[in-house]
């Protein structure tokens, strides 16, 4: 075998690690799938009514349109939730002696991280499957078609991919795993402070500014665009876009630092 059938090979062992390791404590996972349930079930049943009659187009507004609007920011709060998950397995790995012992294998070096990766991405699929779930059974309508909806899964899958690598990197740079737990953290708020669930417009210049220009508000978007079956090509391309700049910085730092940190 080449060294790149060696590589997919140890990466499938090491995916089958983690998967292990989410099936032996399922409870980690249903608290990671629970907060953004939790968000989508508070600003439905709670805000709803008052936050729906505040969007575009009120007073016909309601709670269901609030639905319909909020769903786009708690899918990529749930993509932000796992990561957390992700950075912790990944601190865990490099602070309890695993690494080492890996290291005296005979295992393609990527396989470690990419088999974290792997494995969040498909945490993170469970995590999204049940938010939609949950949603549609609260009412979510969508005029979504199916090539639609192939372009937003890709957006989903891409923004777990890009997240996941670069949570990847805040684990290997933690001093241990209490430290990986809180610096993922950001990820989740910037939704609230984006479109995720008040328009933009709505904010003071400064914060509107910030709201802008940060890199979930064209994610948040191009899914609330898709949902609605009118994709807007130029925020699916920023979204894309800052993905591909996330995932990369992610990958690059995260290299650099398994390499330092494994040689230690």
């Amino acid at each position: 075998m080449n060294t790149a059938t060696y590589g997919v090979r140890d990466s499938a062992t090491m995916l089958r690690r983690n998967l292990k390791h989410m099936a032996r404590y399922p409870s980690q996972t249903l608290m990671l799938i629970g907060l953004p349930l939790l968000f989508l079930l508070l600003f439905v049943y709670v805000f709803g009514g008052t936050m729906g009659a505040g969007l575009p187009g009120a007073p016909a507004r309601d709670r269901s349109d609030y639905l319909t609007f909020i769903t786009p920011g708690v899918l990529t709060m749930t993509v932000a939730s796992v990561s957390i998950s992700t950075a912790v397995s990944v601190a865990t790995d490099m602070t309890g002696g695993i690494i080492d012992r890996f290291r005296t294998m005979a295992i393609a070096k990527v396989s470690v991280l990419t088999g974290h990766v792997l494995g969040a991405m498909v945490q993170t699929a469970l995590a999204l499957a049940t938010v939609f779930g949950v949603a549609f059974l609260l009412g979510l309508e969508t005029a979504t078609s199916a090539m639609q909806w192939l372009g937003l899964i890709g957006l989903l899958a891409l923004l777990s991919f890009a997240m996941t690598w670069f949570t990847v990197a805040l684990g290997l740079a933690s001093p241990n795993p209490e430290a990986a737990s809180n610096r993922p953290m950001i990820f989740i708020m910037l939704p609230f402070v984006g479109s995720g669930f008040v328009p933009v417009e709505s904010m003071p210049t400064g914060l509107r500014w910030f709201a802008e220009y940060q890199p979930f508000t064209p994610v948040i978007d191009a899914f609330r665009s898709l949902l609605a079956g009118s994709p807007d090509g130029s925020d699916v391309l920023r979204a894309i876009g800052w993905c591909v700049v996330i995932g990369l910085i992610g990958y690059l730092w995260s290299r650099r630092l398994y390499r330092t940190r494994a040689a230690n």
